[in-house]
């Protein structure tokens, strides 16, 4: 396994300044994760579009808008495919009264989901956006939620009204149909509208219409104290068994504003318990693919809730929860290993030892299966260059040949120190991504072993669960750490003011740019296609609408 390790901060932006016009840029300063770079709202794409193309840094991991007493900023977490080490925060700062930015949407594809979210809860217009319009709320919503001077009082009427059809303006010959898959369809795993308009048989347009599950998670977040009131949130975006990924992906980012070193046994338990949550994530997902694409009930899918159980068991007994763990604390985990220790890694040992030939079992059904393959192979196809503009991360990028993996390319826990590989198949399409999640749970079952190797042998004096953490914690400053989830990079960014509560809490959930690459990947497609490749995207609505 290549190991990366983080670079000195602002070491090579200072290669991109040069390069930028020096009225362009407004001021530096750092965020605890990576330099930053202040500009003017009306030189955003020339920034961006240089910082692209003379450092490399071409993946917009996530856009954060929020509100300061004397001004709204947009903030573009940049980084690289190639290089994880190179982070960059572009400060976009507008006034009060006129809230306007130039959208960054021409040089990464992945900002038009995210500048409409901004432009929904926080009220900050981007000019020469394509298509700037509410996405999580309705557009008959009054008033944007996120700013601090929104009434939450005040009526919101919803008329019924008809919708156009996005091609009635096309030129081409014959009719098109348009077609509401969802929000209510087994097919769209949660309520999960698409509206599809078909050209005889193949889909001519596609849009994802979200928001229909939409908690203002992150709003509940900004409510909540940091040591206890905002963990046990993360399960809930990801119901399908990714839970502790999620926990983790908290936990990161506040121990590095508060300055928290976790215990190195922590580490390892952390570790082996994010690899069982991802297997059970994996399981899921090749469950019901197997159902969506083949109708595969009696077999796969039951195979996959088989295996499930015995994961889920083995986390029963580490958390004592079997769905929303809640078991990282800020610090540490919430726990030891279960007594007696022997038996829980000898559980956990079953079911590796076991797993080899329960994965040999999925091959020859779904994989091997020339129905499958028929309806995977060359179907959903997602060149590498068209993920890297919508930000997928996770397998969905993994599939397209990109090798990036944050917990290799920015280590944490204690992935660093132990034996793995990064999976990566270069189809491009529907197989592709189903490949390397069954590849990936073999990677994960080795991770598990290893960890519980460890465990086994650490000594007792030094089975430290917890880092010593003030009972109330208030840090002050800016960070965005992301992990490596189950679907992807799931990262959050705080904004920390110095009181026990977040200025603001941002999340970026890896669906939620994945899935903006639907309609570049269902166009010309069957609708059966479009089934197929939308499951293969492995969404959870809990995470994309927060």
């Amino acid at each position: 396994m290549q190991r990366h390790h983080r670079s000195t901060a602002g070491q090579f932006v200072d290669e991109a300044v040069t390069a930028l016009p020096n009225d362009a840029i407004r001021s530096r300063d750092a965020h605890k994760n990576a330099p930053v770079l202040v500009i003017r709202a009306d030189r955003v794409q020339q920034v961006l579009s240089t910082l692209r193309s003379e450092t490399g840094l071409d993946h917009c991991s996530c856009v954060t808008a929020q509100e300061y007493d004397d001004r709204f900023e947009t903030v573009y977490h940049l980084t690289s495919y190639d290089d994880r080490r190179r982070e960059l925060s572009v400060v976009v700062p507008t006034t009060k009264d006129d809230p306007v930015s130039e959208s960054a949407t021409p040089v990464y594809r992945t900002a038009e989901w995210h500048e409409r979210e901004a432009y929904d809860l926080v009220g900050i217009e981007y000019q020469g956006h394509p298509d700037l319009r509410r996405i999580l709320l309705p557009e008959t919503w009054q008033g944007h939620p996120l700013r601090k001077d929104d009434d939450q009082n005040q009526p919101q009427i919803v008329p019924l009204r008809e919708r156009a059809n996005p091609l009635q303006d096309d030129s081409r010959q014959g009719e098109t149909m348009f077609l509401n898959i969802g929000p209510h369809h087994p097919s769209t795993h949660g309520v999960l509208h698409l509206e599809a308009v078909l050209d005889g048989e193949q889909v001519a347009d596609v849009e994802p219409d979200i928001g229909y599950i939409h908690r203002c998670e992150e709003q509940m977040c900004q409510r909540g104290t940091y040591r206890h009131q905002i963990m046990p949130y993360p399960d809930r975006w990801d119901w399908g068994g990714a839970g502790l990924l999620n926990e983790w992906a908290y936990a990161r980012v506040i121990e590095d504003l508060a300055d928290i070193d976790v215990p190195e046994y922590a580490q390892v338990i952390r570790t082996m318990s994010a690899e069982l949550s991802r297997i059970l994530s994996h399981l899921l997902a090749t469950a019901m693919y197997a159902l969506d694409v083949s109708g595969e009930f009696t077999a796969t899918f039951m195979y996959g809730f088989r295996d499930r159980e015995v994961v889920q068991d083995l986390l029963e007994d580490l958390t004592g929860q079997r769905m929303m763990f809640n078991y990282f604390r800020v610090g540490g985990v919430a726990w030891d290993i279960p007594e007696p220790r022997a038996e829980f890694f000898e559980n956990v040992r079953a079911f590796t030892d076991t797993l080899p030939q329960k994965l040999a079992e999925y091959h020859k059904l779904l994989t091997s299966n020339e129905v499958f393959q028929v309806r995977c192979v060359d179907t959903g196809e997602l060149p590498p260059e068209v993920a890297k503009q919508y930000g997928c991360t996770g397998p969905v990028a993994r599939g397209s040949g990109i090798d990036y993996d944050l917990r290799r390319d920015d280590p944490y826990g204690y992935y660093e120190h132990l034996d793995w590989d990064v999976v990566t198949e270069d189809g491009c399409d529907n197989f592709a991504r189903v490949l390397v999640r069954l590849r990936e749970i073999e990677e994960s079952a080795a991770i598990v072993e290893q960890c519980v190797d460890l465990l086994e042998d650490w000594p007792n004096e030094e089975r430290i669960c917890q880092a010593n953490v003030p009972r109330t914690l208030r840090p002050a400053g800016e960070c965005y750490r992301a992990v490596e989830g189950a679907k992807g990079e799931l990262g959050i960014y705080i904004r920390a003011d110095g009181t026990d509560t977040p200025a603001r809490f941002k999340i970026r959930g890896p669906s939620f740019s994945n899935l903006s690459a639907l309609p570049a990947m269902g166009a010309g497609e069957y609708v059966p296609d479009l089934v197929a490749t939308l499951g293969s995207l492995d969404t959870i609505m809990g995470e994309v609408d927060r």
